[in-house]
């Protein structure tokens, strides 16, 4: 597979949902979760949702459970959390694996595509995100510790505005 619009995934409500949707797009995806120390990065995703949207700039955030068991709640609960906390208006995806056997199929291509530190394909925590251009393709991976306003100049330059 050459680029995202290849996959399909579930809303929290259990529809399916093309990436296709999204070509032409400026993409971040984050694996989340809502009882982690990087769970205040919401309200930084949010702002850059809020500010990029506009301009093609799209977030889709998939809460995981797989790192120390912080995102223990159902999908509703999950989006019902992200909305009254932080006021998370971009798309709250239904819950996924991002490493493992069981690993979502686009995780699975997202690490391939970018490698994380010393090339290694597993995601290590909560709050990753994968930036994508337009035509589909992983531009780059950040770390948890990366926050959502350090990313702020690539998505500019994606989006054509740098």
């Amino acid at each position: 597979m050459h680029s995202i619009y290849a996959f399909t995934v579930k809303t929290a409500d259990g529809q399916a949902l093309p990436l296709e949707k999204y070509r032409g797009q400026v993409l971040l995806m984050v694996n989340t979760a809502s009882h982690c120390g990087f769970t205040p990065q919401y309200q930084g995703l949010e702002t850059l949702y809020q500010n990029y949207q506009k301009d093609g700039f799209v977030i889709l955030g998939f809460p995981c459970n797989q790192f120390g068991q912080q995102e223990p709640g159902d999908n509703a609960g999950i989006v019902s959390f992200c909305q009254k906390n932080y006021g998370v208006s971009f798309p709250v995806l239904a819950k996924i694996d991002v490493n493992g056997k069981q690993a979502d199929p686009l995780f699975t291509y997202l690490k391939t595509a970018a490698p994380g530190i010393l090339a290694t394909e597993a995601i290590k925590w909560n709050f990753t995100k994968f930036l994508i251009d337009r035509e589909g393709k992983v531009y780059k991976r950040y770390g948890s510790l990366i926050t959502p306003a350090r990313i702020k100049t690539d998505i500019e330059y994606l989006l054509g505005s740098a």
